[in-house]
């Protein structure tokens, strides 16, 4: 479970913060945000969220990792 909430917090991360910094620079938007953004009519801010959902899990994970090796 460890292994998949790091992988889940760093793909998250990359794509919520990558597609919001694209969005904010150059009106694009790239994977799981440019899907809700374009399709769905979602609003930008979507991308912050799902960065901020990435970095949840890291810090779980985090959490998880360092309180098993105490």
């Amino acid at each position: 479970m460890r292994t998949a909430l790091w992988w889940m917090g760093l793909i998250f991360t990359i794509q919520g913060f990558g597609s919001g910094i694209t969005e904010a620079l150059w009106h694009e938007s790239f994977g799981v945000s440019g899907v809700l953004i374009g399709s769905f009519d979602a609003p930008a801010a979507v991308s912050w969220l799902i960065g901020v959902i990435g970095s949840a899990f890291l810090v779980w994970a985090a959490a998880l990792t360092f309180s098993r090796a105490r």
